[in-house]
Protein backbone atom coordinates (compact mmCIF):
# COMPACT_ATOMS: atom_id res chain seq x y z
CA UNK A 1 0.00 0.00 0.00
CA UNK A 2 1.38 3.39 -0.98
CA UNK A 3 1.39 5.81 1.97
CA UNK A 4 0.54 9.51 1.66
CA UNK A 5 4.17 10.38 2.39
CA UNK A 6 5.08 9.19 -1.11
CA UNK A 7 2.53 11.46 -2.79
CA UNK A 8 4.26 14.40 -4.41
CA UNK A 9 1.26 16.16 -5.92
CA UNK A 10 -2.09 17.11 -4.38
CA UNK A 11 -5.31 18.42 -5.86
CA UNK A 12 -6.99 21.33 -4.12
CA UNK A 13 -10.79 21.10 -4.33
CA UNK A 14 -12.66 24.38 -3.77
CA UNK A 15 -16.36 24.13 -3.11
CA UNK A 16 -16.74 27.90 -2.74
CA UNK A 17 -15.56 30.50 -5.31
CA UNK A 18 -13.67 27.85 -7.32
CA UNK A 19 -13.19 30.06 -10.40
CA UNK A 20 -11.51 32.82 -8.39
CA UNK A 21 -8.49 30.76 -7.35
CA UNK A 22 -5.11 29.84 -8.84
CA UNK A 23 -4.42 26.14 -8.33
CA UNK A 24 -1.16 24.32 -7.76
CA UNK A 25 -0.36 20.90 -6.35
CA UNK A 26 1.72 21.63 -3.26
CA UNK A 27 0.83 21.96 0.44
CA UNK A 28 0.82 25.73 0.95
CA UNK A 29 -2.26 27.92 0.68
CA UNK A 30 -1.58 31.59 -0.04
CA UNK A 31 -4.05 34.29 0.97
CA UNK A 32 -3.27 37.63 -0.66
CA UNK A 33 -5.84 40.03 0.78
CA UNK A 34 -6.29 42.89 -1.71
CA UNK A 35 -2.86 42.24 -3.22
CA UNK A 36 -3.37 40.89 -6.73
CA UNK A 37 -2.90 37.13 -6.60
CA UNK A 38 -1.13 37.01 -9.99
CA UNK A 39 1.61 39.26 -8.55
CA UNK A 40 2.68 36.33 -6.37
CA UNK A 41 1.85 33.45 -8.70
CA UNK A 42 4.13 34.76 -11.43
CA UNK A 43 7.16 34.19 -9.16
CA UNK A 44 6.26 30.57 -8.38
CA UNK A 45 5.86 27.14 -9.90
CA UNK A 46 2.56 25.22 -9.40
CA UNK A 47 4.47 22.68 -7.32
CA UNK A 48 5.26 25.43 -4.80
CA UNK A 49 1.68 25.98 -3.63
CA UNK A 50 -1.72 24.35 -3.28
CA UNK A 51 -3.85 27.39 -4.00
CA UNK A 52 -3.59 31.19 -4.22
CA UNK A 53 -6.62 33.37 -3.60
CA UNK A 54 -7.61 36.87 -2.53
CA UNK A 55 -9.53 37.67 0.65
CA UNK A 56 -11.30 41.01 0.45
CA UNK A 57 -13.60 40.99 3.47
CA UNK A 58 -13.45 39.30 6.90
CA UNK A 59 -17.23 39.30 7.25
CA UNK A 60 -17.87 37.79 3.82
CA UNK A 61 -14.79 35.78 2.90
CA UNK A 62 -13.33 33.96 5.89
CA UNK A 63 -16.38 31.75 6.35
CA UNK A 64 -15.96 30.39 2.81
CA UNK A 65 -12.17 30.15 3.08
CA UNK A 66 -12.39 28.06 6.26
CA UNK A 67 -14.87 25.72 4.59
CA UNK A 68 -12.49 25.22 1.66
CA UNK A 69 -9.56 24.53 3.99
CA UNK A 70 -11.59 21.93 5.90
CA UNK A 71 -12.17 20.15 2.57
CA UNK A 72 -8.43 20.09 1.83
CA UNK A 73 -6.52 18.68 4.82
CA UNK A 74 -3.44 18.15 2.66
CA UNK A 75 -2.77 21.91 3.09
CA UNK A 76 -0.28 22.17 5.96
CA UNK A 77 1.09 25.70 5.51
CA UNK A 78 -0.68 29.04 5.19
CA UNK A 79 0.97 32.26 4.03
CA UNK A 80 -1.17 35.35 4.68
CA UNK A 81 -0.13 38.49 2.79
CA UNK A 82 -0.70 41.70 4.74
CA UNK A 83 1.44 43.99 2.64
CA UNK A 84 -0.39 47.04 1.32
CA UNK A 85 -2.45 49.76 2.97
CA UNK A 86 -5.45 48.31 1.11
CA UNK A 87 -4.83 44.98 2.86
CA UNK A 88 -4.64 46.71 6.23
CA UNK A 89 -7.69 48.91 5.65
CA UNK A 90 -9.88 45.95 4.71
CA UNK A 91 -8.72 44.03 7.77
CA UNK A 92 -9.35 40.59 6.24
CA UNK A 93 -5.74 39.37 6.41
CA UNK A 94 -5.35 40.48 10.02
CA UNK A 95 -8.68 38.91 10.95
CA UNK A 96 -7.57 35.58 9.45
CA UNK A 97 -4.31 35.79 11.42
CA UNK A 98 -6.35 36.47 14.56
CA UNK A 99 -8.45 33.38 13.88
CA UNK A 100 -5.40 31.11 13.82
CA UNK A 101 -3.79 32.88 16.78
CA UNK A 102 -6.81 33.30 19.06
CA UNK A 103 -9.68 31.20 17.74
CA UNK A 104 -13.35 32.18 17.88
CA UNK A 105 -16.01 33.11 20.39
CA UNK A 106 -19.67 32.16 20.29
CA UNK A 107 -21.65 35.35 19.89
CA UNK A 108 -24.17 37.15 17.69
CA UNK A 109 -23.54 38.64 14.27
CA UNK A 110 -24.65 42.16 13.33
CA UNK A 111 -27.92 40.63 12.19
CA UNK A 112 -28.51 38.93 15.53
CA UNK A 113 -27.69 35.45 14.22
CA UNK A 114 -25.81 33.05 16.44
CA UNK A 115 -22.34 32.63 14.98
CA UNK A 116 -18.64 32.11 15.65
CA UNK A 117 -17.02 35.53 15.90
CA UNK A 118 -13.31 36.13 15.31
CA UNK A 119 -12.30 38.89 17.77
CA UNK A 120 -10.43 41.40 15.62
CA UNK A 121 -10.41 45.11 14.75
CA UNK A 122 -12.86 44.21 11.99
CA UNK A 123 -14.50 41.00 13.27
CA UNK A 124 -15.02 38.00 11.04
CA UNK A 125 -17.88 35.51 11.13
CA UNK A 126 -17.90 31.74 10.72
CA UNK A 127 -21.18 29.83 10.60
CA UNK A 128 -22.14 28.27 13.92
CA UNK A 129 -23.02 25.08 12.00
CA UNK A 130 -19.28 24.37 11.62
CA UNK A 131 -18.26 22.21 14.54
CA UNK A 132 -15.91 23.95 16.97
CA UNK A 133 -13.75 20.84 17.17
CA UNK A 134 -13.17 20.99 13.42
CA UNK A 135 -12.21 24.68 13.68
CA UNK A 136 -9.80 23.98 16.52
CA UNK A 137 -8.26 21.04 14.65
CA UNK A 138 -7.76 23.28 11.61
CA UNK A 139 -6.17 26.05 13.69
CA UNK A 140 -3.63 23.73 15.26
CA UNK A 141 -2.83 21.69 12.15
CA UNK A 142 -1.57 24.46 9.88
CA UNK A 143 1.66 26.40 10.20
CA UNK A 144 0.66 30.02 9.61
CA UNK A 145 2.89 32.97 8.79
CA UNK A 146 2.29 36.61 7.90
CA UNK A 147 4.08 38.12 4.90
CA UNK A 148 4.47 41.90 4.81
CA UNK A 149 5.64 42.09 1.22
CA UNK A 150 5.35 40.13 -1.98
CA UNK A 151 9.03 39.21 -1.91
CA UNK A 152 8.74 37.92 1.64
CA UNK A 153 5.67 35.87 0.71
CA UNK A 154 7.45 34.30 -2.26
CA UNK A 155 10.46 33.46 -0.10
CA UNK A 156 8.32 31.77 2.56
CA UNK A 157 6.33 29.80 -0.02
CA UNK A 158 9.50 28.50 -1.69
CA UNK A 159 10.94 27.53 1.69
CA UNK A 160 7.82 25.52 2.52
CA UNK A 161 8.02 23.83 -0.90
CA UNK A 162 11.47 22.47 0.02
CA UNK A 163 10.20 20.76 3.16
CA UNK A 164 9.34 17.03 3.25
CA UNK A 165 5.81 16.09 2.22
CA UNK A 166 3.46 15.80 5.20
CA UNK A 167 0.45 13.57 5.51
CA UNK A 168 -2.94 15.36 5.54
CA UNK A 169 -3.91 16.42 9.05
CA UNK A 170 -7.26 14.63 8.77
CA UNK A 171 -10.06 13.65 6.42
CA UNK A 172 -11.94 16.16 4.23
CA UNK A 173 -14.89 17.66 6.13
CA UNK A 174 -17.85 19.36 4.49
CA UNK A 175 -20.54 21.40 6.25
CA UNK A 176 -23.69 22.41 4.31
CA UNK A 177 -23.79 26.13 3.58
CA UNK A 178 -26.90 28.02 4.57
CA UNK A 179 -28.33 29.88 1.58
CA UNK A 180 -30.57 32.92 1.84
CA UNK A 181 -32.93 33.56 -1.06
CA UNK A 182 -34.54 36.86 -1.94
CA UNK A 183 -38.21 37.49 -2.61
CA UNK A 184 -38.41 39.81 -5.60
CA UNK A 185 -41.36 42.08 -6.33
CA UNK A 186 -42.20 43.45 -9.80
CA UNK A 187 -40.47 46.70 -10.68
CA UNK A 188 -38.91 48.88 -13.33
CA UNK A 189 -36.14 47.12 -15.24
CA UNK A 190 -34.07 50.12 -16.34
CA UNK A 191 -33.46 53.55 -14.87
CA UNK A 192 -34.00 54.19 -11.16
CA UNK A 193 -33.80 57.46 -9.25
CA UNK A 194 -33.15 57.63 -5.50
CA UNK A 195 -32.55 60.81 -3.52
CA UNK A 196 -31.56 61.50 0.06
CA UNK A 197 -30.04 64.27 2.14
CA UNK A 198 -27.09 62.22 3.40
CA UNK A 199 -25.09 59.31 2.05
CA UNK A 200 -26.33 57.13 4.91
CA UNK A 201 -29.99 57.89 4.19
CA UNK A 202 -29.55 57.43 0.45
CA UNK A 203 -27.71 54.13 0.98
CA UNK A 204 -30.58 52.62 2.98
CA UNK A 205 -33.03 53.63 0.23
CA UNK A 206 -30.72 52.12 -2.41
CA UNK A 207 -30.36 48.72 -0.79
CA UNK A 208 -34.10 48.62 -0.10
CA UNK A 209 -34.86 49.28 -3.78
CA UNK A 210 -32.40 46.62 -4.97
CA UNK A 211 -33.53 44.05 -2.41
CA UNK A 212 -37.18 44.66 -3.26
CA UNK A 213 -37.17 44.72 -7.06
CA UNK A 214 -33.67 43.77 -8.23
CA UNK A 215 -33.20 40.82 -10.54
CA UNK A 216 -31.18 37.89 -9.20
CA UNK A 217 -28.46 36.98 -11.69
CA UNK A 218 -25.24 34.96 -11.66
CA UNK A 219 -22.07 36.98 -11.21
CA UNK A 220 -18.67 36.46 -12.74
CA UNK A 221 -17.40 35.48 -9.29
CA UNK A 222 -18.97 32.09 -8.56
CA UNK A 223 -22.10 33.40 -6.94
CA UNK A 224 -25.23 35.47 -7.41
CA UNK A 225 -26.14 39.07 -7.00
CA UNK A 226 -29.36 41.06 -6.99
CA UNK A 227 -29.10 43.81 -9.56
CA UNK A 228 -30.74 46.94 -10.92
CA UNK A 229 -29.64 48.46 -14.21
CA UNK A 230 -28.77 52.19 -14.29
CA UNK A 231 -29.46 53.44 -10.78
CA UNK A 232 -29.01 57.17 -10.19
CA UNK A 233 -28.44 58.17 -6.56
CA UNK A 234 -28.57 61.85 -5.58
CA UNK A 235 -27.14 63.10 -2.28
CA UNK A 236 -28.18 66.69 -1.63
CA UNK A 237 -26.88 67.76 1.81
CA UNK A 238 -23.98 65.60 3.00
CA UNK A 239 -22.20 67.63 5.74
CA UNK A 240 -18.59 68.65 5.22
CA UNK A 241 -17.26 66.31 7.92
CA UNK A 242 -19.58 63.48 6.78
CA UNK A 243 -22.52 62.06 8.66
CA UNK A 244 -22.09 58.74 10.46
CA UNK A 245 -25.23 57.48 12.22
CA UNK A 246 -25.06 56.55 15.89
CA UNK A 247 -24.92 53.65 16.31
CA UNK A 248 -23.15 53.32 12.99
CA UNK A 249 -24.93 50.92 10.64
CA UNK A 250 -22.76 51.79 7.63
CA UNK A 251 -20.20 49.19 6.42
CA UNK A 252 -17.37 51.72 6.99
CA UNK A 253 -16.17 53.97 9.80
CA UNK A 254 -14.16 57.18 9.99
CA UNK A 255 -10.82 55.43 10.46
CA UNK A 256 -11.26 53.59 7.15
CA UNK A 257 -12.61 56.68 5.39
CA UNK A 258 -9.52 58.86 5.73
CA UNK A 259 -7.30 56.29 4.02
CA UNK A 260 -9.89 55.69 1.31
CA UNK A 261 -10.21 59.40 0.53
CA UNK A 262 -6.45 59.48 -0.04
CA UNK A 263 -6.84 56.73 -2.63
CA UNK A 264 -9.31 58.95 -4.53
CA UNK A 265 -7.54 62.33 -4.23
CA UNK A 266 -3.85 61.48 -4.24
CA UNK A 267 -1.49 60.10 -6.83
CA UNK A 268 0.21 56.80 -6.03
CA UNK A 269 3.43 55.30 -7.37
CA UNK A 270 3.27 51.98 -9.14
CA UNK A 271 3.37 49.19 -6.58
CA UNK A 272 3.68 45.51 -7.31
CA UNK A 273 0.46 43.76 -6.45
CA UNK A 274 -1.70 46.91 -6.74
CA UNK A 275 -3.17 47.44 -10.21
CA UNK A 276 -4.23 51.05 -9.69
CA UNK A 277 -5.94 53.50 -7.39
CA UNK A 278 -8.59 55.98 -8.49
CA UNK A 279 -6.24 58.79 -7.45
CA UNK A 280 -3.50 57.43 -9.69
CA UNK A 281 -5.94 57.22 -12.62
CA UNK A 282 -7.01 60.82 -12.06
CA UNK A 283 -3.61 62.34 -11.32
CA UNK A 284 -1.02 60.72 -13.54
CA UNK A 285 -2.18 57.59 -15.38
CA UNK A 286 -2.75 59.36 -18.71
CA UNK A 287 0.14 61.78 -18.28
CA UNK A 288 -2.16 64.59 -17.08
CA UNK A 289 -3.49 65.71 -13.72
CA UNK A 290 -7.17 65.56 -14.61
CA UNK A 291 -8.32 67.00 -11.28
CA UNK A 292 -6.21 70.12 -11.77
CA UNK A 293 -7.37 70.37 -15.39
CA UNK A 294 -11.01 70.44 -14.23
CA UNK A 295 -10.21 73.10 -11.62
CA UNK A 296 -8.45 75.29 -14.19
CA UNK A 297 -11.23 74.87 -16.74
CA UNK A 298 -13.99 75.88 -14.33
CA UNK A 299 -12.02 78.83 -12.95
CA UNK A 300 -11.69 80.18 -16.49
CA UNK A 301 -15.18 79.18 -17.68
CA UNK A 302 -17.77 78.68 -14.95
CA UNK A 303 -20.38 77.58 -17.50
CA UNK A 304 -18.22 74.87 -19.07
CA UNK A 305 -19.81 71.47 -19.67
CA UNK A 306 -16.40 69.99 -20.51
CA UNK A 307 -15.09 69.44 -16.99
CA UNK A 308 -14.64 65.70 -17.52
CA UNK A 309 -12.34 63.12 -15.94
CA UNK A 310 -11.95 59.62 -17.38
CA UNK A 311 -10.58 56.57 -15.61
CA UNK A 312 -11.09 53.94 -18.32
CA UNK A 313 -7.97 53.04 -20.26
CA UNK A 314 -9.03 51.39 -23.52
CA UNK A 315 -5.48 50.13 -24.09
CA UNK A 316 -5.10 48.35 -20.74
CA UNK A 317 -8.49 47.65 -19.19
CA UNK A 318 -9.40 44.54 -21.15
CA UNK A 319 -8.49 42.41 -18.12
CA UNK A 320 -10.11 40.69 -15.15
CA UNK A 321 -10.03 43.76 -12.90
CA UNK A 322 -10.75 47.02 -14.73
CA UNK A 323 -11.80 50.08 -12.71
CA UNK A 324 -15.43 50.19 -11.59
CA UNK A 325 -15.46 54.00 -11.62
CA UNK A 326 -15.17 55.12 -15.23
CA UNK A 327 -16.24 58.74 -15.67
CA UNK A 328 -16.58 61.93 -13.59
CA UNK A 329 -18.32 65.10 -14.73
CA UNK A 330 -18.32 68.38 -12.78
CA UNK A 331 -20.88 71.06 -13.59
CA UNK A 332 -21.77 74.48 -12.17
CA UNK A 333 -25.38 75.58 -12.61
CA UNK A 334 -26.99 78.49 -10.74
CA UNK A 335 -23.80 78.86 -8.69
CA UNK A 336 -23.99 75.23 -7.49
CA UNK A 337 -21.15 72.82 -8.17
CA UNK A 338 -22.40 69.28 -8.68
CA UNK A 339 -20.38 66.15 -9.39
CA UNK A 340 -21.68 63.17 -11.36
CA UNK A 341 -19.77 59.88 -11.30
CA UNK A 342 -20.49 56.86 -13.50
CA UNK A 343 -19.72 53.32 -12.32
CA UNK A 344 -19.92 50.42 -14.74
CA UNK A 345 -20.27 48.03 -11.79
CA UNK A 346 -21.03 48.96 -8.19
CA UNK A 347 -21.28 46.86 -5.03
CA UNK A 348 -24.00 48.96 -3.42
CA UNK A 349 -23.92 47.32 0.01
CA UNK A 350 -20.24 47.05 0.84
CA UNK A 351 -18.62 49.65 -1.44
CA UNK A 352 -21.04 52.45 -2.35
CA UNK A 353 -20.89 54.40 0.95
CA UNK A 354 -17.09 54.63 0.73
CA UNK A 355 -17.30 55.40 -3.00
CA UNK A 356 -19.77 58.22 -2.32
CA UNK A 357 -17.74 59.71 0.53
CA UNK A 358 -14.55 59.59 -1.51
CA UNK A 359 -16.27 61.33 -4.41
CA UNK A 360 -17.78 63.91 -2.06
CA UNK A 361 -14.27 64.66 -0.80
CA UNK A 362 -13.13 65.10 -4.42
CA UNK A 363 -16.11 67.38 -5.07
CA UNK A 364 -15.23 69.47 -1.99
CA UNK A 365 -11.56 69.63 -3.08
CA UNK A 366 -12.56 71.04 -6.47
CA UNK A 367 -15.09 73.41 -4.85
CA UNK A 368 -12.48 74.80 -2.43
CA UNK A 369 -10.02 75.40 -5.29
CA UNK A 370 -12.61 77.24 -7.41
CA UNK A 371 -14.40 79.26 -4.73
CA UNK A 372 -11.79 82.03 -4.59
CA UNK A 373 -12.42 82.79 -8.24
CA UNK A 374 -16.20 82.47 -7.85
CA UNK A 375 -17.19 83.69 -4.34
CA UNK A 376 -20.90 83.01 -4.86
CA UNK A 377 -20.26 79.32 -5.49
CA UNK A 378 -22.13 76.75 -3.37
CA UNK A 379 -21.52 73.03 -3.00
CA UNK A 380 -24.30 71.19 -4.80
CA UNK A 381 -25.45 67.62 -5.13
CA UNK A 382 -23.37 64.48 -5.51
CA UNK A 383 -24.80 62.14 -8.14
CA UNK A 384 -23.68 58.60 -8.85
CA UNK A 385 -24.90 56.57 -11.81
CA UNK A 386 -24.35 52.86 -11.19
CA UNK A 387 -24.91 50.94 -14.42
CA UNK A 388 -24.88 47.61 -12.62
CA UNK A 389 -26.08 48.38 -9.09
CA UNK A 390 -25.92 45.12 -7.19
CA UNK A 391 -25.78 43.36 -3.83
CA UNK A 392 -23.90 40.05 -3.49
CA UNK A 393 -25.82 37.07 -2.15
CA UNK A 394 -23.48 36.62 0.81
CA UNK A 395 -24.63 40.04 2.04
CA UNK A 396 -28.38 39.36 1.86
CA UNK A 397 -28.69 38.68 5.58
CA UNK A 398 -26.90 41.90 6.53
CA UNK A 399 -28.98 43.83 4.01
CA UNK A 400 -32.20 42.54 5.51
CA UNK A 401 -31.01 43.60 8.95
CA UNK A 402 -30.21 47.17 7.88
CA UNK A 403 -33.51 47.50 6.02
CA UNK A 404 -35.46 46.05 8.93
CA UNK A 405 -33.94 48.41 11.48
CA UNK A 406 -33.47 51.61 9.46
CA UNK A 407 -35.73 51.88 6.39
CA UNK A 408 -39.00 52.64 8.18
CA UNK A 409 -37.29 55.27 10.36
CA UNK A 410 -35.91 57.01 7.28
CA UNK A 411 -39.14 56.98 5.30
CA UNK A 412 -41.03 58.41 8.28
CA UNK A 413 -38.79 61.48 8.15
CA UNK A 414 -40.91 63.08 5.44
CA UNK A 415 -39.84 66.12 3.45
CA UNK A 416 -42.85 67.69 1.82
CA UNK A 417 -40.79 69.83 -0.56
CA UNK A 418 -41.34 68.49 -4.08
CA UNK A 419 -39.22 70.06 -6.85
CA UNK A 420 -42.27 69.65 -9.11
CA UNK A 421 -44.13 72.23 -7.01
CA UNK A 422 -47.30 72.26 -4.93
CA UNK A 423 -51.03 72.02 -5.68
CA UNK A 424 -53.86 74.01 -4.15
CA UNK A 425 -57.24 72.29 -4.35
CA UNK A 426 -60.66 73.83 -3.76
CA UNK A 427 -64.25 73.67 -5.04
CA UNK A 428 -65.77 76.62 -6.83
CA UNK A 429 -68.84 77.05 -9.06
CA UNK A 430 -69.59 73.34 -9.00
CA UNK A 431 -66.09 72.32 -10.13
CA UNK A 432 -62.84 71.03 -8.62
CA UNK A 433 -60.12 73.65 -9.12
CA UNK A 434 -56.43 72.73 -8.85
CA UNK A 435 -53.73 75.41 -9.01
CA UNK A 436 -50.19 74.22 -9.70
CA UNK A 437 -47.65 76.51 -7.99
CA UNK A 438 -43.86 76.73 -8.07
CA UNK A 439 -41.86 75.53 -5.06
CA UNK A 440 -40.82 78.35 -2.78
CA UNK A 441 -42.36 81.42 -4.44
CA UNK A 442 -45.80 79.86 -4.90
CA UNK A 443 -46.38 81.37 -8.34
CA UNK A 444 -49.32 79.77 -10.17
CA UNK A 445 -48.05 78.14 -13.37
CA UNK A 446 -51.06 76.03 -14.37
CA UNK A 447 -54.68 75.47 -13.45
CA UNK A 448 -56.84 72.36 -13.80
CA UNK A 449 -60.58 72.11 -13.33
CA UNK A 450 -63.37 69.58 -13.73
CA UNK A 451 -65.75 67.34 -11.83
CA UNK A 452 -63.82 64.06 -12.10
CA UNK A 453 -60.87 63.26 -9.83
CA UNK A 454 -59.66 60.70 -12.37
CA UNK A 455 -59.71 63.19 -15.24
CA UNK A 456 -57.82 65.86 -13.31
CA UNK A 457 -55.30 63.29 -11.99
CA UNK A 458 -54.51 62.15 -15.52
CA UNK A 459 -53.97 65.73 -16.65
CA UNK A 460 -51.57 66.40 -13.77
CA UNK A 461 -49.64 63.16 -14.35
CA UNK A 462 -49.27 64.00 -18.05
CA UNK A 463 -47.92 67.48 -17.27
CA UNK A 464 -45.83 66.54 -14.21
CA UNK A 465 -44.26 63.07 -14.73
CA UNK A 466 -41.58 63.87 -12.12
CA UNK A 467 -43.96 64.05 -9.17
CA UNK A 468 -42.73 62.30 -6.06
CA UNK A 469 -44.66 59.07 -5.43
CA UNK A 470 -45.94 60.13 -2.02
CA UNK A 471 -47.03 63.49 -3.43
CA UNK A 472 -48.90 61.81 -6.29
CA UNK A 473 -50.74 59.48 -3.89
CA UNK A 474 -51.63 62.47 -1.71
CA UNK A 475 -53.07 64.34 -4.71
CA UNK A 476 -55.17 61.34 -5.68
CA UNK A 477 -56.64 61.13 -2.18
CA UNK A 478 -57.41 64.86 -2.00
CA UNK A 479 -59.00 64.92 -5.45
CA UNK A 480 -61.14 61.93 -4.57
CA UNK A 481 -62.33 63.73 -1.41
CA UNK A 482 -63.22 66.78 -3.48
CA UNK A 483 -65.19 64.66 -5.95
CA UNK A 484 -67.13 63.02 -3.09
CA UNK A 485 -68.13 66.46 -1.79
CA UNK A 486 -69.07 67.64 -5.27
CA UNK A 487 -71.37 64.68 -5.89
CA UNK A 488 -72.77 64.43 -2.35
CA UNK A 489 -76.30 65.37 -1.41
CA UNK A 490 -75.48 65.44 2.31
CA UNK A 491 -74.06 68.95 2.58
CA UNK A 492 -70.35 68.07 2.87
CA UNK A 493 -67.61 70.71 2.97
CA UNK A 494 -64.17 70.18 1.36
CA UNK A 495 -61.04 71.81 2.80
CA UNK A 496 -57.64 70.63 1.61
CA UNK A 497 -55.68 68.60 4.17
CA UNK A 498 -58.70 68.37 6.50
CA UNK A 499 -61.34 65.69 7.09
CA UNK A 500 -64.64 66.13 5.31
CA UNK A 501 -67.22 68.08 7.31
CA UNK A 502 -71.02 67.98 7.33
CA UNK A 503 -72.81 71.31 7.46
CA UNK A 504 -74.20 71.63 10.98
CA UNK A 505 -77.94 71.32 11.60
CA UNK A 506 -78.01 74.94 12.84
CA UNK A 507 -76.50 76.14 9.61
CA UNK A 508 -79.01 74.05 7.67
CA UNK A 509 -81.94 75.54 9.61
CA UNK A 510 -80.64 79.05 9.03
CA UNK A 511 -80.33 78.29 5.35
CA UNK A 512 -83.93 76.94 5.26
CA UNK A 513 -85.41 80.05 6.99
CA UNK A 514 -83.42 82.23 4.58
CA UNK A 515 -85.04 80.43 1.71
Amino acid sequence: MIRNTFITEFQYVAQHKPNQLIYGHGQTAVITGWTVKQAIAKHLQPSDYAVIGQLYSPTRGINLLVRNLLLNPHVRYLVIVNATKEDKNAGASQCLLDFFNHGVQENLSDTGRETWVIPARIPGYIDIEIDINALEKLRHSLEVIEAKSISQAVEKIKNYAQKPILEPWGKPIEFPLLTIESNVLPGTRYGHRIEGKTIAETWVKIIHRIKTTGTIRPTGYDGKWQELIDLMAIVTDEPEEFYFPEPNYLPIDRSFLQEYISQVLDDAPDREGVKYTYGQRLRSWFGKDQIQQVIDKLINDIDSARAVMSLWDANKDNNDSPPCLNHIWVRIVNHELSLTATFRSNDMFSAWPANAMGLRALQKHIYDAIKKAHPQLKLGALITVSQSAHIYDDCFENVENVIGTQYRKITQQRDYQDPAGSFIIYIQSGKIIVEHTTPGSGEVVNCYFGKSATQISRQIVADCPGLQVEHAIYLGLELQKAEVVLSSQEGLIYEQDKPLKIISSLSSLTANYSN
